[in-house]
């Protein structure tokens, strides 16, 4: 595409309840939203729907250069299990891995009844094939070929879409797996291969079988919808080739990648990690001090710290029950959204989610069918929100509806009137909220006080300053766009791929010369893929890390060598990697055993490629306060019995020095921002409305 021509990038976010897109106009650095519905049934539906909008306000299609996606597609299609029909081939004598898993157990401990979650690959699709290599790679039993072509041919026969091979050790070497693959391939053309030396090549023969069935189990869902959104995408003239996917790490990655090669689990945390992504980058100055984000969309709330610019990452994380190990932002998930239903239950208590009315029907004021009442008919309710203001307009609620619901599921049940119900269910999601974040704090030992409150997603703003005085939290950033944030966050990233190999030896055994070469065949292996993605692989930047662990330890630390070499590693490299590993071991765990030998687990490789992103503009403040014209009142029930007299706002014309004082709502097009009493608001020299509480 000529320069004269690359005008617009575009971000899409596609949630439970509405898929929010960002248009970022180059030539003016203006920034362009829709909301729409979201179509669950096939969600690329949703993203060509909220693009003919921008077409119909005159976008040229040919126009946009760049296409960035955050999708839950899988994470959906994991969560209903509604993913293919998978086929495992495993080293002979070990058939059973996928049944005895590890001993750790989710749940009550005390549970009698516990079972783990059924196998993604029944015994009845495994096969078991003689081969073997040992702990170094070496070829103890050949590959069985006969047998491999037995078990596709009998996949085949099975009507299986997916084939994941996990052989025992080919993390160290890959060429059995690699041979079956041709050879199912010859057998069984056009089925999905999945390769635990391509998905995972580190050690822990669970962890490493457990990611590589979730790739198995996932990818084909994702190869159809790309393919769908593709063809939608060339459908509208959209001619552009930099199209994108939104990766769990906070990076992006092209469509092409995620189509083979391993990298579909990867997009599991997709969605939530944008709006992460996004809070690091636009909230530098927070970033640095500390962040707490709090993204509320229809579905569910999703939680992330942020500490010194960077949000905090994960290596293990488990979704859905099931272990999935590839970088991942740390982030927590619960079901407390916009739609979560509320219900009685049969204690006669009153609970919320983890049901979702999700964007079909949608909440009962919606007037789409929905008859159970959600934490978004509280919010009417309550009166945080404006029936015919939702959407800037677009869409009329019915409170009518609302009150309706919640009389006959909650009030009614619970002999109670209908504002007590909505308060309690306000109450009930804002605590579930403030206890997550409070244990996540809990867990990496952090003082809330000093952080500050970002909330984004249609709701988070909502219930934002709820949630910080259960916390005790003093400050909320409100950035100009919390509605289509994670929208925005895709065009705030860059790139980035992850390599991982593992090899496990004494630190001290390892010699400068062969850490050198196994970071220099990951290096070569990103270069590759890189080219084949249409990508420059000079413009990449390459991170090194070790996996590190004091020898004996169950777990290892990720240690960067970022600082610690010029062209190549050096002993003193080394050793200086072992003194960082002490000092992020005391910090983490409280000590360091500085007197133990430590081991090397896996050696790890992060390559980023930096692309053009959204550059918010700063605003002189005023030297006078600006008039700020509000439009009107409402009465508001801020959690008490009775109802305040509040302000109202609109939030695009505050301009940068406005002050204001709670109790107030700020409404735009896609969101709500409530101010109780006792709290102020300001807008900053990049519209972020900045509340703290008195």
């Amino acid at each position: 595409m000529s320069g004269a021509t690359a005008r617009y990038r575009l971000g899409v976010d596609v949630g439970g309840t509405h898929t929010d897109l960002v248009l970022l106009d180059k030539s003016g650095g203006d920034l362009l939203v829709e909301k729409v519905s979201s179509t669950p049934k096939n969600p690329a539906l949703g993203v060509l729907n909220g693009l003919s909008r921008f077409i119909a306000r005159g976008v040229a299609p040919g126009e946009i250069e760049f296409f960035a996606h955050g999708t839950t597609i899988t994470t959906n299609a994991l969560l209903e299990m509604r993913g293919a029909k998978v086929g495992l081939l495993i080293t002979k004598g070990y058939r059973a891995v996928q049944e005895v898993q590890i001993q750790a157990r989710d749940g009550n401990l005390f549970n009698y009844f516990y079972s783990k979650p059924q196998p993604i690959a029944p015994q009845s699709l495994t096969r078991e094939i003689a081969e073997r290599s040992d702990y170094a790679g070496t070829v103890l039993v050949p590959l069985d070929r006969e047998a491999v072509r037995r078990a596709a041919r009998e996949l085949k026969e099975a009507k299986v879409d997916s084939i994941a091979v996990c052989y025992l050790f080919a993390f160290m070497n890959p060429a059995h797996e690699e041979t079956t693959r041709q050879i199912i391939l010859e057998e069984f053309p056009g089925v999905s291969v999945s390769l635990s030396s391509e998905v995972l090549p580190r050690i822990r023969e669970w962890a490493r079988m457990s990611t590589t069935l979730l790739n198995a189990y996932l990818e084909p869902v994702l190869v159809r919808y790309i393919d769908h959104l593709n063809r939608g995408l060339d459908d509208a003239h959209v001619s552009t080739q930099q199209r994108f996917l939104m990766q769990s790490n906070g990076g992006v990655m092209p469509f092409t990648a995620a189509i083979g090669g391993g990298r579909t689990v990867h997009t599991l945390f997709s969605g939530p990690a944008a709006g992460a992504q996004a809070s690091a980058y636009l909230a530098r100055d927070e970033a640095q001090s500390g962040l707490v984000t709090l993204d509320m969309g229809g579905t569910s709330a999703d939680i992330a710290f942020i500490e010194g610019g960077v949000p905090l990452e994960t290596t293990e994380s488990t979704i859905a029950r099931r272990q999935i190990d590839v970088p991942a932002l740390d982030m927590s998930s619960i079901s407390a959204g916009g739609g979560s239903i509320a219900w009685i239950d049969g204690g006669g208590f009153l609970n919320v989610g983890p049901q979702s009315a999700g964007a079909d029907p949608g909440p009962a004021c919606y007037g789409r069918g929905g008859t159970r009442p959600t934490v978004t008919d509280a919010d009417v309710v309550c009166g945080y929100l404006n029936p015919g203001y939702f959407l800037g307009g677009s869409q009329t609620l019915d409170v009518a509806a609302s009150r309706k619901a919640l009389q006959e599921h909650v009030a009614g049940p619970l002999k109670m009137d209908v504002l007590g119900a909505a308060v309690g269910i306000q109450r009930i999601v804002d605590m579930r909220m403030a206890d997550e974040v409070r244990v996540f704090a809990a867990k990496r030992g952090v003082d809330l006080s000093a952080f500050t409150l970002l909330p984004f997603g249609g709701a988070g703003a909502v219930h934002a300053a709820a949630v910080a005085e259960e916390l005790g939290m003093r400050r909320i950033l409100v950035p100009l766009r919390p509605g289509a944030f994670s929208a925005l966050g895709l065009l705030c990233t860059d790139v980035v791929h992850d390599y991982i190999r593992s090899g496990l030896k004494p630190l001290a055994d390892v010699t400068p010369d062969h850490a050198e070469d196994v970071f220099r065949q990951l290096e070569a292996k990103a270069r590759d893929e890189l080219k084949a993605e249409g990508m420059d692989p000079a413009s990449a930047a390459f991170l090194r890390e070790l996996d590190l662990r004091y020898t004996g330890q169950g777990y290892e630390l990720r240690t960067s060598l970022d600082g610690l070499f010029t062209e190549r590693l050096t002993a003193a490299s080394l050793a200086a990697a072992r003194d960082r590993f002490d000092e992020r071991h005391a910090q983490i765990h409280g000590h360091a055993a500085k007197e133990r030998p430590v081991e090397v687990v896996s050696y790890r490789l992060r390559v980023r490629v930096d692309v053009p992103k959204y550059q918010p503009r700063q605003e002189a403040l005023p030297k006078a306060q600006p008039e700020i014209a509000a439009k009107g009142t409402r009465k508001v029930h801020f959690g008490g019995k009775s109802a305040v007299e509040a302000t109202l706002y609109e939030r695009d014309k505050l301009a940068v020095g406005a002050l204001i004082t709670g109790p107030a709502i700020v409404e735009q097009f896609d969101a709500t921002t409530a101010i109780p009493a006792g709290w102020s608001g300001r807008v900053d020299g990049y519209h972020n409305l900045i509340l703290e509480r008195a």
